[in-house]
């Protein structure tokens, strides 16, 4: 038996609104502003809410760097890599391993440098 249930996955950053308007861009889905846009919610249809706190001291996580932790990063499954790459870099994603055109997956940073896969999985 489960002590628990996810309730949402929540990235730190320095700019809670401009993050949670790239997600949405790429996913879908409706951005929702707590109070001063200290902790913004996105409400992605079908799927999990990813949420996104104000960290003003946030130091974007190093890839690869086998010495720092990446901290986590999202798997985002798409049906074309060529069309969803041309999109999230369209939205301000930065490519991070994306030569091998071969590979099912390609390595990308959004905005606050939080890394995430485009996956054909």
């Amino acid at each position: 038996m489960a002590i628990a249930e996810l309730g949402v996955v929540v990235l730190d950053c320095p700019d809670p609104r401009a993050l949670a308007a790239f997600y949405a861009g790429v996913l879908g889905g409706t951005v929702e502003v707590e109070g001063e846009g200290e902790w913004v919610d996105l409400k992605v249809p079908g799927g999990q809410s990813l949420a996104f706190q104000k960290a003003p001291g946030h130091v974007p996580p190093k890839w690869p760097a086998p010495g720092d932790s990446q901290q986590f990063h999202l798997d985002l499954t798409v049906e074309d890599l060529d069309a969803a790459e041309k999109g999230v870099l369209a939205l301000g994603a930065t490519p991070l391993d994306t030569e091998n055109r071969s590979r099912s997956f390609r390595v990308y940073a959004d905005p606050a440098g939080h890394p995430f896969c485009l996956c054909v999985c």
